[in-house]
């Protein structure tokens, strides 16, 4: 089988702590697989990416950020069908909002968002593995980049 190597998809994410909780949604629609994710998504062209998560983190959980300092690239791909995504996930203040079971996003992959305390965290089937370094963390001990990796589900 020959690989059809596509152009990676850029996409932002936020490490958004509030009251020591970490936010995460599904990674996958449609009931495809429990991954969470931190929120975020790809980047639309002549947007910055601090006002490109601002809006994906509102768009699937209706909640109000403000964009600080990159903490991590990672990057993973899916060696069957040639995707590959690298995203910069930014340290952002929760400025407000709630999580409402209401709350559609428009593009209806994230149906699942949750604040997650860090004893749970280890109980989660979650990517990147290094988020609760990232999060609660020694942040000497956290990584600036995760090596590209098989996508999972």
């Amino acid at each position: 089988m020959s690989m059809r190597f596509k152009t990676p998809r850029l996409a932002v994410r936020g490490l958004i702590l509030h009251h020591n909780r970490l936010l995460m949604v599904n990674a996958y629609g449609g009931g495809l697989s429990d991954l969470l994710c931190l929120p975020g998504g790809g980047v639309e062209p002549g947007a910055s990416l601090p006002d490109n998560l601002i809006r994906e983190v509102h768009e699937e959980t209706g909640l109000t950020i403000a964009v600080g300092a990159p903490a991590l690239v990672n990057e993973f791909h899916d060696p069957d069908t040639g995707f590959h995504q690298v995203e910069i996930i930014f340290r952002c203040d929760f400025l407000g909002g709630h999580l409402d079971p209401a709350w559609q996003d428009p593009e209806t992959i994230v149906t699942d968002r949750r604040w997650v305390r860090q004893q749970d965290i280890a109980d989660l089937h979650f990517r990147p593995l290094s988020l609760p370094d990232l999060a609660w963390g020694n942040n000497q001990n956290a990584p600036t980049y995760d090596a590209l990796e098989e996508i999972v589900r």
